[in-house]
């Protein structure tokens, strides 16, 4: 019998928001990492911010203040806060010309400087090569 495997697992804005507002919208499999206890679940702070805009623009109903919201979101997880680094900033500059949002590029550069597998259902995310990616799509 092998040795589990550990996936150190960045999610994706959205795929982070699924888990906690709508689980039913992730496929299975998705799920079944994500809740796999051997396995690591990293967040960008880009996603933090992300998730404060979305809940002060209302596109995401959340309950109380957005701020004090994704602050609970974010400690009742066993998440890993990836570090927004100089060599995140540069790498998210190298990614392909079509990635146009800026979100999408630190989240995309997080993922392949810390060597994190991708959560996200984001066709253009899923597209791009060098990257370890879990599909949600």
């Amino acid at each position: 019998m092998g040795v589990p495997i550990l996936v150190k697992i960045l999610l994706d804005t959205h795929v982070w928001l699924w888990s906690l507002l709508e689980p039913t919208r992730l496929p299975k499999r998705v799920a079944a990492k994500l809740g796999d206890p051997g396995n690591q679940l990293w967040l960008s702070p880009i996603s933090v911010w992300e998730a404060v805009i979305l809940a002060e623009k209302r596109r995401i109903r959340v309950v109380g203040d957005p701020a004090e919201w994704v602050e609970r979101a974010c400690t009742a997880g066993p998440f890993h806060e990836a570090a927004l680094t100089r060599e995140i900033a540069l790498e998210s500059r190298r990614l392909s010309p079509s990635l146009q949002d800026p979100a999408d590029r630190f989240i995309a550069a997080t993922a392949r400087v810390l060597d994190l597998t991708l959560a996200t259902a984001d066709a253009r995310l899923l597209d791009l090569k060098g990257l370890g990616l879990l599909s949600a799509a």
